[in-house]
């Protein structure tokens, strides 16, 4: 069977990036008239050129996000298992080289972290770990999802890339999507950011989404981390790769999030800047070109974007994240994964929401409606 892979070789990078620099506000001023919209499009509202129509862009993107999913913005949490991992990535403070106290969260200490989520009111929770194939692994993930998988009516991961098999058992336990981003399309630039360990692969995480689709799972969030490469080429490649995947695996449902690259321990420096107008742009240019995407911010981004972008196309928010494993209250010094920058609590954030006139959403699906 074919895979993104096909599809992504058509391409070359350069191509894309030089294409998307010569767009005109000609091609941006066609692409906003249209009713329906294509990958070109997207290319061209991600362009230099689309800058002069932010405003425009804004007001498009926030009708056409009441349109499809109301008033409303999802709350989700992240939960960390663990930071022990085998690969060594430049950019991320689990990163095999540092040399840092590695911590695995026991069956106890999930209990704890699962009730701290609770009384913050959240029923949508993130298990996130780092790729460790020896300790944290598909029947560790089914263990901990067996565990929590009552206190919580949505369930996701953010986990090391798995086979079709582990893919459809996780999806029997009761996972409810699952998060992969790619980090970069760049092939060549990935090998320099991944040079030891699984995640080295570039392929067999491109194909990742196609696993995850084929096991049947309800929804698939993709994303690259953006300071790697230039965001606007690696956002067209995500798109391109989300445009397959909506057509491949229709069944499912898709979104996208926009992790800025943070400080954390030992990393690099974003090789690219993105600023917050950026930031805007491609929100906005997602959203016009794809009316049913859900649409994820984290606490990574500030509170002054996070307050102002909550009409303009989000649909789902985290809140009082911590990003080292027991960081709610089993072990609140252990190391982050990256440093957060909205620290605000979850009521907080909730009436936040509350005072732009959106309603915040605890709890997005019920396993009730599985047809499992």
């Amino acid at each position: 069977m074919s895979t993104f892979k096909s599809v992504f070789e058509r391409y070359d990078w350069d191509t894309i990036q030089t294409k998307i620099y010569q767009i005109t506000p000609a091609e941006v001023e066609r692409a906003l008239a249209k009713k329906a919209r294509n990958l070109d499009d997207f290319l061209a509202l991600i362009s230099p050129a689309a800058q002069s129509y932010l405003e425009q862009m804004a007001q498009m993107s926030h009708q056409l996000t009441k349109k499809r999913f109301g008033k409303t913005i999802q709350m989700y949490a992240p939960m960390y298992l663990s930071n022990e991992c085998q690969n060594i990535c430049t950019y991320c403070g689990f990163s095999l080289d540092n040399k840092i106290k590695r911590k695995t969260l026991t069956e106890g200490e999930i209990t704890q972290e699962s009730e701290a989520l609770k009384k913050l009111g959240f029923d949508h929770v993130l298990l996130v770990t780092g790729e460790a194939n020896y300790t944290v692994n598909t029947p560790y993930f089914l263990k901990t999802i067996q565990q929590i998988k009552n206190d919580f009516s949505n369930i996701s991961v953010e986990v090391q890339p798995l086979s079709t098999e582990e893919y459809e058992q996780l999806h029997e336990a009761g996972v409810y999507s699952v998060l992969v981003y790619q980090e970069t399309y760049h092939r060549e630039v990935y090998k320099e950011y991944h040079p030891k360990g699984k995640k080295s692969n570039f392929d067999f995480r491109l194909e990742t989404p196609d696993r995850v689709g084929m096991a049947g799972i309800h929804k698939i969030g993709l994303g690259v981390l953006l300071g790697l490469e230039d965001w606007r080429t690696d956002s067209f490649f995500n798109a391109l790769h989300l445009d397959y995947l909506q057509k491949t695996y229709w069944q499912s449902k898709y979104s996208v999030s926009f992790p800025r690259l943070r400080p954390a321990e030992g990393i690099i420096e974003p090789n690219f800047i993105m600023d917050d107008t950026d930031l805007l742009q491609l929100i906005c240019a997602y959203r016009i070109w794809n009316e049913d995407l859900e649409i994820s911010i984290s606490t990574r981004e500030n509170e002054k974007f996070r307050n102002n972008i909550i009409p303009i196309g989000v649909t789902s928010m985290s809140a009082g994240s911590k990003t080292n494993p027991g960081g709610y209250v089993v072990d609140t010094e252990s190391l982050e994964q990256f440093e957060t920058s909205d620290e605000r609590s979850a009521s907080e954030i909730s009436a936040i929401i509350s005072n732009a006139g959106y309603q915040a959403v605890w709890k997005d699906w019920d396993k009730i409606f599985s047809p499992i």
